[in-house]
């Protein structure tokens, strides 16, 4: 089956440029320090912020003196897929997905700002439909934001691949990672341009690699763009005077 028509058209109607259409919302619980919610696409995932706060007894010996302590946890409901499995959360792919997170954040995060102290950032995914570390980088960083955590700027990730063997296509779905090619995952700062995190789930041919990396890269600014609106609309309505003390 091809990626593309003869139209230029993806199977969901989309064409090679296009995103998924991504909604977001910030401050979804008041028991958290701060919160998101982020679809992409069918991908839904939710995120919570801890922090910072003064370092648990059990981390004593992590505790760090001239930097925060970063905890990033990555996990998958037992629902979000079709196979209606439970998924430990020691398991080879949620470690890794944990690990790829905490060094996407870490790189944005102004951690020496909080010295002795910590961060814990939980990110859970509800549904999965292609993108999902995608996915959870884009609704961390808006709960970190949420959390009134300094960053350096954003930090946002987006996929890549190809379509009929040369065409780069972006915000790749589930239904296109099983039936393409090899999938780009970027993490990158999309003001300096500074990349966080590249991993590729096979080979590509090198004649290749530049425009797909290229046009990952600028799904992270279109997403950037969206998510960006987002905050800015979320910060002036909680912003605006109450009617408290008003007749």
């Amino acid at each position: 089956m091809e990626l593309l028509n003869d139209q230029g058209l993806r199977i969901d109607g989309r064409r090679a440029n296009e995103l998924r259409l991504i909604r977001c919302k910030l401050g979804i619980y008041s028991h958290t320090d701060g919160s998101a919610y982020l679809e992409q696409g069918n991908t839904k995932v939710i995120a919570a912020v801890y922090g910072p706060r003064e370092m648990r007894s059990s981390r004593k010996s992590k505790i760090l003196h001239d930097s925060a302590y970063l905890n990033c946890q990555y996990s998958m409901t037992a629902f979000s897929t079709t196979e209606r499995r439970n998924r430990n959360r020691g398991d080879k792919k949620t470690t890794e997905m944990t690990i790829n997170l905490h060094q996407a954040l870490s790189s944005v995060i102004r951690l020496e700002l909080m010295a002795r102290s910590e961060i814990n950032v939980y990110v859970e995914v509800l549904q999965a439909d292609g993108g999902n570390y995608s996915a959870a980088v884009n609704a961390a960083t808006l709960a970190l934001i949420d959390a009134g955590i300094p960053l350096r700027e954003y930090v946002i990730a987006c996929t890549a691949s190809l379509a009929n063997g040369n065409v780069p296509m972006v915000d790749i779905s589930h239904l296109e990672e099983n039936i393409g090619g090899p999938t780009l995952t970027v993490a990158m700062l999309p003001l300096s341009k500074q990349i966080a995190l590249m991993e590729m789930s096979q080979r590509f041919h090198v004649n290749f690699l530049e425009d797909v990396l290229k046009q990952a890269q600028k799904g992270c600014e279109d997403i950037y763009n969206i998510l960006d609106t987002a905050v800015r609309l979320y910060l002036t309505e909680i912003g605006k005077p109450n009617s408290y003390g008003q007749e």
